[in-house]
């Protein structure tokens, strides 16, 4: 139990380095999507898609910060306990549970990820890895 835990608080911890997310945009989508009637109504130009994959990816990393904290919180409730044998499963349990959660969302950001991936290739014709991280 200890090595399991070993590896995913230290999976999580370098993960942390390389989980950033570039916010770029694709300039031209195409005439065939109808984003350029959106200047011509006073409306927004970003294009849909692009929006709700930046909301769903802020959302789940906000979820994945709580649940980082909950895993330090756990942790230090473990190292306190002082041989509090209801402390210890206390920390435990929320250890156990908060793990579970991240990756929960770890999961749920890799689905997210892959269907917008395909969503734009499917509506663009266009590769979604060679044009550039879009969210």
């Amino acid at each position: 139990m200890k090595k399991i835990l070993f590896f995913i608080t230290t999976a999580i911890f370098i993960s942390s380095f390389f989980g950033s997310i570039t916010l770029a945009q694709v300039e031209e989508t195409g005439p065939y999507l109808g984003m350029e009637y959106g200047k011509a109504t006073g409306l927004g130009e970003a294009d849909v898609r692009f929006t709700t994959a930046r909301i769903i990816s802020a959302a789940l990393g906000l979820l994945g910060t709580v649940a980082l904290v909950l895993i330090l919180y756990a942790g230090f409730m473990w190292m306190t306990a002082g041989g509090d044998d209801e402390k210890v499963a206390s920390a435990k349990k929320i250890l156990y549970a908060a793990v579970i959660g991240l990756i929960i969302i770890l999961a749920a950001y890799s689905i997210t990820r892959f269907v917008m991936s395909q969503l734009f290739k499917a509506t663009t014709g266009y590769d979604y890895y060679t044009t550039g991280d879009i969210y």
